[in-house]
């Protein structure tokens, strides 16, 4: 495989895109690891006095500098100011997820039970948060949204012998309204968490039943014991304790389902792998529609490092009038199409590595 001189300058140009998404996401990735709440309402407040600052220029500047940026000294840094940080900032209210069905039925009591604990937590106003799924342009540019609510949010967590095990938060949230959005008749979900998705289909009169596949009997037991009994549309679920891949492959196909939606990994970090051994069975169950929980991230890290594997052959390559391969072609291999039917196929080198360990 080899591209003309003139498309490998395209990939070339392409590879500065690949570069800007990385130093992106390493920097929201550290602001989220290691200081989500270094942004203060107080500082915010002094912004918008002192400078007449709106509450997102006022967030956008802050985060400039928290982050280490100078545009007004790098080009590079005008980019990823202009290109990447503030079309990535939302600032929402508080009240946005308040009037939430699943949140206004069930996250109101505190209960204890053995080693779990199921409670109300807080973030502090402009504490930093993921808002959505990844967002991708047609150049590569790839942005990590993220919310800033301007008061304190509340929301409902469940711990584990005091260790935050699941939370719901406006990702968990808002990433799963497409799939509820399309759910209809019969379906099933993998992975059970805080049952939110089971919840909001169950709510639908064209949703005739949702089957829930959980991997853990413990996560079974106490969901059952302290968050089921508050659904209204109970009757409507129902739960059954198997590995999401095993019934996949061996049970699925027999029962029919309307719409699937995989939700087994707590981010893109662990889901990729999953995500790689489930997209093959898809053709098992012709007539099901799959969905997958933060399918953008999934897709962002398997074309990152599809496009490391093409780079580093095409700069190995000699690049001639005429090449073997197109630039469109690679594009369309990076693309979300490309990359699921690649995930789909199952046999290219580049899922061996991520699927080794699963």
């Amino acid at each position: 495989m080899a591209l003309s001189a003139k498309d490998f300058n395209k990939l070339k140009r392409l590879r500065a895109v690949f570069d800007m998404n990385y130093r992106w996401w390493r920097l929201v990735s550290d602001l989220l690891s290691y200081a989500p709440a270094i942004i203060t309402e107080d500082m915010v407040r002094s912004l918008e006095k002192d400078g007449d600052f709106s509450k997102k220029e006022a967030v956008c500047a802050l985060l400039c500098s928290v982050l280490g940026l100078h545009p007004e000294e790098s080009a590079e840094d005008r980019t990823l100011y202009h290109k990447y940080l503030c079309p990535s900032v939302r600032i929402f209210s508080p009240d946005r997820y308040a009037n939430d069905p699943y949140v206004k039925c069930v996250a109101g009591n505190e209960i204890s039970l053995g080693r779990w604990e199921y409670k109300t937590k807080e973030y502090p106003p402009y504490r930093a948060a993921v808002a959505a799924d990844a967002e991708t342009e047609a150049d590569g540019l790839e942005r990590m949204p993220l919310c800033f609510f301007d008061g304190p949010f509340s929301f409902f967590a469940v711990t584990e012998d005091g260790n935050e095990w699941m939370t719901l938060t406006p990702v968990d949230i808002d990433t799963s309204k497409e799939a509820i959005a399309r759910a209809h008749g019969r379906v099933i979900t993998f992975g059970l968490g805080l049952g939110y998705f089971a919840f909001m289909a169950a709510e639908k009169d064209s949703v005739s039943e949702v089957t829930v596949v959980e991997k853990s009997a413990e996560v079974i037991e106490a969901f059952r014991t302290a968050i089921l009994p508050r659904f209204p549309h109970k009757e409507k679920i129902r739960i059954v304790n198997a590995d999401a891949f095993d019934y996949a492959e061996h049970t699925m196909p027999k029962e029919h389902f309307d719409l699937c939606f995989v939700d087994t990994w707590r981010d893109a970090g662990d889901g990729l792998p999953m995500y790689l051994k489930m997209k093959p069975l898809e053709k098992l169950s012709p007539e099901t529609e799959y969905l997958y929980w933060i399918e953008s991230f999934l897709l962002s890290r398997l074309r990152s490092a599809l496009f490391e594997q093409i780079w580093e052959k095409e700069n190995a390559a000699a690049h001639g009038v005429q090449g073997t391969v197109t630039f469109e072609e690679i594009e369309e291999r990076l693309s979300d199409r490309g990359l699921r039917r690649l995930a789909e196929e199952g046999k290219a080198d580049i899922l061996r590595i991520f699927t080794e360990e699963i």
